[in-house]
């Protein structure tokens, strides 16, 4: 029983990780990255829809995102999607594809970026904190209810506590990297 908490704590907990990861990749570092725009919602006749379902991207320059839809008509739609984000450029539309130009960052807007990141990474923290705690509960009341004795309560929650630190380890050198890339100029 405790195994089968372990393990499921430990997905978990991985896939936090993995969130954060994916949420830092969205983070802007001065480079051109299909994760900035693959998930911003355009507009198509009528619904919602991630733009990676709806165009292929290329990044043929450090600093030049390629968006290329599947069908010119969402050419409009996707265009005021990228408009009205919060990525702060101008896209070029050349009647086949959009094209995004990324400036380079300044010092103060690359600080803001590395303070949005260490949040996305404290979030990721506590996620994992907040799984532990509930493996935790459950295996105290296993505990209670006499279905492990207090060795395997013992040994269990040190096994917790080591894969939780893991995990929290994971996420702070993916926050070192990010930052580094931030940072550099």
């Amino acid at each position: 029983m405790t195994e089968e908490t372990l393990l499921e704590a430990i997905d978990k907990m991985e896939k936090a990780v993995e969130h954060v990861q994916g949420q830092f990749a969205t983070v802007r570092t001065g480079r051109a990255t299909p994760a900035l725009v693959e998930k911003l919602m355009v507009e198509y006749y009528g619904a919602d829809v991630p733009l990676q379902q709806l165009a292929g991207f290329q990044v043929p320059e450090p600093r030049l995102l390629v968006v290329k839809p599947h069908d010119r008509n969402a050419l409009g739609a996707i265009e005021k999607a990228i408009r009205d984000s919060d990525l702060g450029v101008a896209p070029t539309n050349d009647g086949m594809v959009i094209r995004l130009s990324f400036p380079a960052l300044t010092e103060e807007r690359r600080r803001e970026y590395v303070k949005l990141a260490k949040h996305y990474a404290e979030d990721g923290r506590v996620a994992v904190r907040n799984i532990r705690r509930d493996a935790r509960k459950h295996i105290e009341g296993a505990e209670k209810n006499h279905e492990i004795s207090a060795d395997e309560l013992d040994r269990a929650e040190k096994e917790m506590e080591k894969i939780t630190h893991e995990h929290v380890d994971k996420i702070d050198k993916a926050l070192a990297r990010k930052e580094h890339e931030l940072l550099e100029v």
